[in-house]
């Protein structure tokens, strides 16, 4: 959820301090975007298939089970190495549903467009959200267009909604790591994060850093097909690889121990993170996602996704264990240890 300035938050009459709609205006993710879900969004709207919090919801429909998923994107800027605001609103919704186990099919969108958007700029990221809807083998069913007065939203923000047909069983979901699961992330952190901030900050950078953003069905449809399904599967977006974790750990009220020098991060990533003095573990991505999957079909389910060039630099990063549940560790490289919480806010805002 995202508010604009103290005045709109207090029209909504929303029960948080002054210091947390400065941070609400500059991104909605982490322990606050949480706290406003738990304490305000839930209690009014909750209900058994809601308040799982999955990537995507999953019903039975006749003899046809189900995922949707629905979000919105107000990245800045909307044009980036590897992507823009077009291509990413696709990869991001079929990418929840891939998620669930489900085969992406249909999608709707609205188009959010400030006044005096150049059309130009407008037919490419149209042109854009068309190829990404051809690659990913879906197909746009229902659109709708508003146009707003300058001022009131930034250049264009794409809402979409997805819907699937769930094809494995049983279902990932995040409330099934069981402790002796392995940790598996499908390739390195941080690309899209770095990719939008470098492009908004105008870094001058000895090689430009692209976003990883691409359809992860391509990837995952087919693993899933061979019957190697995870316990549970998240696409690290919004709070990183991190935010993702504590998240599943919460869910399944298990603990889970990182090998910090297993997970694979970029160069330029670490060096980028490392001249801001960001967390690469907190940076977003838009291609890659982490899988919790029962230790005796790990290695069986890691050499397959390693086999397609999505999953080539895919790696064990650690194990989900019973002790501390719903905490996240990190074994550091020098041997230390320290716990890995939710993203406090953002590190980058509008990144998707």
């Amino acid at each position: 959820m995202r508010l604009d300035d103290e005045e709109a938050a207090t029209s909504c009459r929303l029960p948080i301090s002054n210091s947390e709609i400065v941070k609400l205006a500059h991104g909605s993710g982490g322990k606050l975007s949480s706290s406003l879900i738990e304490s305000v969004f839930l209690p009014l709207l909750g209900n058994d298939v809601l308040n799982k919090q999955d990537d995507a919801a999953d019903i039975q429909i006749g003899d046809l089970k189900i995922a949707i998923t629905t979000d919105s994107y107000v990245v800045s800027p909307i044009f980036f190495p590897g992507g823009d605001i077009g291509s990413l609103a696709v990869h991001g919704t079929v990418n929840d549903l891939t998620m669930r186990g489900a085969k992406p099919l249909f999608l709707a969108a609205t188009f959010i467009i400030e006044e005096g958007f150049p059309i130009a700029d407008l037919h490419r990221v149209a042109d854009s959200f068309a190829q990404a809807c051809r690659s990913s083998d879906v197909s746009l069913l229902a659109a709708d267009t508003k146009v707003v007065g300058r001022g009131a939203a930034d250049k264009i923000f794409v809402t979409t909604t997805g819907i699937g047909i769930i094809a494995c069983d049983p279902v990932p979901a995040s409330d099934r790591a069981r402790a002796g699961d392995v940790i598996i992330v499908s390739g390195d952190l941080g690309l899209h994060g770095m990719a939008v901030m470098a492009s908004r900050e105008g870094l001058d950078l000895e090689t430009q850093i692209r976003s990883d953003s691409a359809p992860l069905n391509k990837l995952v449809l087919p693993i899933l097909q061979m019957g190697y399904i995870p316990r549970c599967m998240r696409d690290i977006t919004r709070g990183g690889l991190a935010t993702v974790l504590n998240e599943i750990a919460k869910s399944s009220s298990v603990g889970m121990l990182i090998e910090e020098n297993a997970i694979p991060v970029d160069p330029q990533v670490s060096a980028v993170c490392e001249l801001l003095g960001l967390d690469p573990l907190y940076v977003a991505c838009e291609g890659r996602f982490v899988a919790i999957m029962d230790a005796s079909c790990s290695d069986q389910f890691l050499a397959t996704m390693k086999g397609f060039p999505q999953g080539a630099q895919a790696r064990v990063i650690g194990r989900v264990v019973e002790e501390a549940p719903g905490r996240v560790v990190l074994k550091s490289t020098i041997g230390g240890r320290r716990i890995l919480d939710k993203l406090a806010g953002d590190q980058l805002p509008r990144i998707c």
